[in-house]
């Protein structure tokens, strides 16, 4: 654990601030769940709620269909990460924070079809240069409850695959169906 120098008193309703420079270097927004731990030397952790994140171990099994079914990278994000990935480098792309302009699109709620090859690609992680990468992408919002809660991408690397209504509907289908998942 690393200790930021910061303190703070709880007040009379038991709140505690979140200085502006922590929430921003965690990307912590007004109105993002928290969820709270307690460990054995009486020490509180607060962690960003991802809801998503409950069903890592089953959005990777998806991705793996998705990538199996398509023959495209398949990605499958919360709002901070990316929790599954099949049919590409893991490490390229498990557990990184996701871009801004990616994260601006879910919360814009907009779906993102590359459809011709020259279109420009949205980059799914943080740790992307502007260099182009993938020729085709799908990336469809996953929503719960009418919250935006991570995405579904589908990418290709292959300069004469272009993303057509088919691959938009699988995305749209997935997102659908892991959005309902969350609500049950």
């Amino acid at each position: 654990m690393k200790a930021t120098g910061v303190v703070r008193r709880i007040d009379d309703l038991g709140r505690v601030v979140i200085p502006k420079e922590i929430r921003k270097t965690l990307r912590i927004k007004e109105g993002d769940p928290l969820e709270i731990f307690t460990d054995k030397e009486g020490e509180i952790i607060l962690k960003k709620y991802s809801p998503i994140g409950e069903l890592t171990e089953f959005a990777t099994g998806y991705a793996e269909t998705l990538a199996k079914t398509t023959g495209h990278i398949a990605c499958i994000t919360d709002k901070d990460t990316v929790i599954a990935i099949s049919g590409g480098s893991k490490k390229e792309f498990l557990e990184q924070d996701i871009s801004e302009e990616l994260e601006r699109l879910m919360d814009d709620k907009e779906t993102y079809t590359s459809k011709e090859n020259n279109d420009l690609a949205i980059p799914i992680t943080k740790n992307e240069n502007k260099e182009r990468r993938y020729n085709s992408q799908v990336v469809y919002p996953i929503i719960s409850d009418g919250d935006v809660i991570g995405s579904v991408i589908l990418l290709s690397k292959d300069a004469s695959t272009k993303m057509t209504e088919i691959e938009q509907k699988v995305a749209q289908s997935a997102a659908s169906f892991l959005g309902s998942q969350m609500e049950i």
